[in-house]
């Protein structure tokens, strides 16, 4: 080979060299480009969720203020009121009761256990049997265990309907025990 024919076959690699340099470095810029503008989207994504988030939560406590107090996740006491362990389990019932009828429901009987083997570390439990449509037991269970005073459901035992192709929304057999704690007042 000539000097000048060696000279052109090295300007042509560097030529070529330079060319997938530029390609390398325009598709890098590219894809930063691209990572950029994804994560650009997902943070907008997650402000409106939490605007969204905020707005929810502003009704929910605006709710809560408008019902004079009936929401059953207003601030109050953990345990159940009441003077006696008796009165505690008077408290209890109507709270299981008001949560019954909130759903939809109706309690056909219940009988409150003063004396369950967790009666001396304070705890209250009240066995209820409640015809419920389907669609409602969710909203029922959440308001219980969701709500002040903290409650616990213990027992669920569910009856479907009799009767075959009965529609959706007919009435179950609930049987449920919900158990919650009592604190004396000094």
């Amino acid at each position: 080979m000539t000097m000048i024919g060696a000279s052109a076959a090295s300007g042509r690699r560097g030529g070529i060299a330079a060319l997938i340099y530029f390609a390398i470095v325009a598709a890098a810029l590219a894809l930063a480009g691209v990572l950029v503008a994804d994560l650009m989207a997902k943070a907008d994504a997650l402000s409106a969720a939490k605007t969204r988030l905020a707005e929810l939560d502003g009704r929910t406590r605006a709710g809560a203020a408008n019902a004079g107090g009936s929401d059953p996740q207003a601030a109050g006491s953990p345990f159940l009121e009441g003077e006696t362990v008796t009165v505690a389990g008077a408290a209890l019932q109507q709270r299981v009761n008001a949560a019954v009828d909130k759903a939809g429901g109706a309690v056909r009987s219940s009988q409150i256990e003063l004396d369950g083997p967790q009666a001396r570390d304070g705890y209250v439990t009240l066995t209820a049997n409640v015809e419920i449509a389907q669609p409602d037991l969710q909203s029922l269970l959440y308001d219980l265990e969701a709500g002040m005073p903290y409650l616990f459901v213990d027992t669920l035992a569910v009856q479907a309907p009799q009767t075959f192709g009965e529609a959706e929304n007919a009435k179950m057999r609930v049987v449920l025990g919900v158990t919650g704690q009592w604190q004396a007042k000094p």
